[in-house]
């Protein structure tokens, strides 16, 4: 592993601003709008700087950035805000994709292929293209995460492992997975 960093997609780490349809819930209809599309507009520049930077520390280790891994959720679309700002599941499901669809963003600004692949289908598919069974590539992934102590969570052992079946992926010439 060449780098592990988190990166915070909102410039004030408050819950106001990091989790911002909980925020626009409490708003009129049409401050939410607007409160959202800022909110967007930051998350989208805040990723692509941190990406931009990954880049360019892993070429000074001398590799260089080609690929995005990223999990996802169920993969149903959104509503509109009316409704989400309604439904408290909706709620956290539209603060996670907010912060998704930045990455994804950055990613093609910065020139980078994306790897998508639902956080469910995430063991099967590693164990169809890595060849191991899911007990020995959580293990694997484990040991990965050990060098770098604690905390190594789920959410980390599971970004390594879409990661890794990104670069395996990309040795066999595929682009996306099938989501």
């Amino acid at each position: 592993m060449l780098a592990r960093q988190g990166v915070r997609l909102v410039e004030t780490f408050t819950y106001k601003f990091r989790q911002p349809y909980h925020t626009a819930e409490r708003m009129l209809i049409g401050q939410a709008h607007q409160f959202i599309t800022r909110m967007q507009g930051e998350a989208r520049r805040l990723a692509y700087h941190a990406i931009r930077e990954l880049a360019s520390r892993t070429q000074e280790q001398g590799v260089k950035l080609t690929r995005c891994g990223l999990l996802l959720a169920s993969g149903r679309p959104l509503p509109a805000l009316e409704k989400i700002v309604a439904s408290h599941a909706l709620i956290h499901t539209a603060d996670g994709e907010l912060f998704r669809e930045a990455l994804l963003h950055a990613s093609a600004r910065c020139g980078l292929v994306d790897f998508r692949i639902r956080e469910k289908e995430l063991l099967d598919r590693a164990e169809n293209v890595l060849r191991l069974k899911s007990a020995a590539l959580l293990r694997r992934v484990t040991e990965l995460g050990r060098p770098f102590g604690s905390p190594w969570s789920q959410d980390e052992k599971f970004a390594a492992l879409a990661g890794w079946i990104a670069l395996a992926s990309a040795s066999r010439k595929t682009t996306r997975s099938e989501s």
